[in-house]
């Protein structure tokens, strides 16, 4: 299901037959360097981890991280979307891109965009963001798409530290 249209790119609900593409992007040095190793080596566990992780929040929360794909050829480039953590009371944003994608701009135009569908459709009043403390190019994103460092706060699952973004809207 489409979910937001920028000029170059779609976001769309993550289904099953994006496996492929979710070994490839987890398996990239700066996911397992920023978001961790999830251990997803094959299709059958990237199947595994979409239908338990994105397409459970879709049904539970009506939000969650979406395929970016490019307009023009339906090539997957990335993921971006709104998700609910229990430990955070708002929504945050997540995304991450291909490395071969990295300096065209595609990150934050699906992030802009999906900034924009959080507020204007879904009627957020406050999105937050978080990276690791040492994401310079993430955190950079995040100020670049207006969003403010509130500072640290413990990641749930783990002792470690994150820096904590937020933007507000009226």
């Amino acid at each position: 299901m489409k979910i937001v249209e920028t000029e170059r790119l779609i976001l769309r609900h993550l289904n099953e037959d994006d496996a492929e593409f979710i070994v490839e992007l987890m398996n990239e040095p700066d996911w397992i360097k920023y978001i961790g190793d999830r251990g997803i080596r094959t299709a059958e566990g990237a199947k595994e981890y979409i239908v338990e992780g994105p397409m459970t929040m879709y049904k539970e929360h009506g939000i969650g991280l979406y395929l970016i794909e490019m307009k023009e050829n339906a090539t997957p480039i990335g993921i971006c979307g709104l998700l609910h953590r229990d430990f955070l009371r708002d929504v945050d944003l997540g995304f991450a891109v291909l490395s071969k994608y990295w300096g065209k701009g595609f990150a934050y135009e699906a992030a802009e965009a999906t900034l924009t569908y959080g507020a204007e459709d879904l009627g957020y009043r406050r999105i937050v963001g978080f990276t690791s403390l040492d994401n310079e190019k993430s955190a950079n994103l995040l100020q670049k798409l207006g969003m403010k460092d509130e500072g640290t706060i413990k990641y749930a699952s783990t002792s470690e530290d994150v820096r904590l973004f937020a933007k507000e809207y009226q």
